[in-house]
C-alpha cells in the first residue's frame, strides 16, 4: 500500500521530523510529493535499532506470511484481519523484540494495509494509571481494538490484582476477536502462567504461535583474552 501525502504545517516532535524528513526527500518538484509506502511510515515510528530488522527466523517469516493470505482484498493491497498469534520467548538478548519489528517490517513490504501499535510491559501499566486529563478506558480500547499489537516483554513488570486485570481485558478482548497479536517474553512458557494468572496463560495457549529462542545475550560484548 501507499498513502500520498501532502504538505502540511509544520509539526514539533520527533516523528514528526521524521516524517517531515521523508515529505522534504520525497518531494521531485514543487507541489508534488511521491507517493510514501507504508514501510516507510512505519520506520517512523520503529525504534532506530530496529529499523531495518529483517524477519531470518523461519517461524516469524512464516507467521507474517499466513496473515498476509489471510488479509482482506482491497484496492491498496491485503487489509490485516483475523489470524493467529505470535508469541515469541527466550532469555534476555536472544532477539525476540528484532524479530518481532522484523514481523511487522515484512507485513507492511508484502503490501499489508496495516494499523498497528507497539508497547512494552513496562510501559503499558503506567500508561493506563487513572490520572487527572487522561481517559485510561480510551487508551486500552485503543490498544486492545488495534488490528494488530506489539506487545514487547510481558511478564516483565511486577503484577497485582490491578495489572493482573489490566492484562486480562487486553489479551481477552483480542482472543476473543482473533485480532493478531505479536507478543514477546523472557518467561519460560510454563512459568506464564505463575506469572500472568490462569486465565491469560489458557488464552495464550489457545491463541498463538510459539517462537523460541536461546544463545548467549547477544547484548554483551566478551572483552578480547590479552
Amino acid at each position: 500500500m501507499t498513502a500520498t501525502l501532502t504538505r502540511e504545517p509544520h509539526r514539533v516532535g520527533p516523528l514528526a521530523d521524521r516524517l517531515n524528513g521523508i515529505l522534504a526527500s520525497a518531494a521531485v518538484e514543487e507541489g508534488h510529493v511521491e507517493p510514501v509506502t507504508g514501510l516507510e511510515l512505519a520506520d517512523a515510528r520503529i525504534p532506530a535499532r530496529y529499523r531495518r530488522a529483517l524477519a531470518d527466523h523461519p517461524k516469524v517469516t512464516v507467521w507474517a506470511d499466513e496473515i498476509t493470505r489471510a488479509g482482506r482484498p482491497g484496492p491498496g493491497g491485503p487489509g490485516i484481519a483475523e489470524g493467529p498469534s505470535l508469541l515469541i520467548a527466550g532469555p534476555t538478548g536472544t532477539g525476540k523484540t528484532y524479530q518481532a519489528y522484523s514481523a511487522i517490517r515484512r507485513l507492511l513490504a508484502r503490501g499489508v494495509r496495516l494499523r498497528w501499535e507497539a508497547i512494552t510491559t513496562a510501559d503499558f501499566h503506567p500508561r493506563l494509571r487513572p490520572r487527572a486529563g487522561h481517559d485510561a478506558e480510551r487508551e486500552l480500547q485503543t490498544l486492545a481494538c488495534c488490528p494488530l499489537l506489539f506487545l514487547d516483554d510481558l511478564g516483565a513488570a511486577k503484577t497485582s490484582e490491578w495489572t493482573e486485570e489490566l492484562t486480562y481485558r487486553l489479551i481477552n478482548h483480542r482472543y476473543e476477536h482473533m485480532l493478531p497479536t505479536l507478543i514477546t517474553t523472557n518467561l519460560p512458557t510454563e512459568q506464564l502462567r505463575v506469572a500472568l494468572g490462569d486465565r491469560v496463560a489458557s488464552r495464550l495457549a489457545e491463541m498463538t504461535e510459539r517462537v523460541i529462542l536461546d544463545g548467549p545475550d547477544r547484548r554483551r560484548r566478551t572483552a578480547p583474552v590479552a
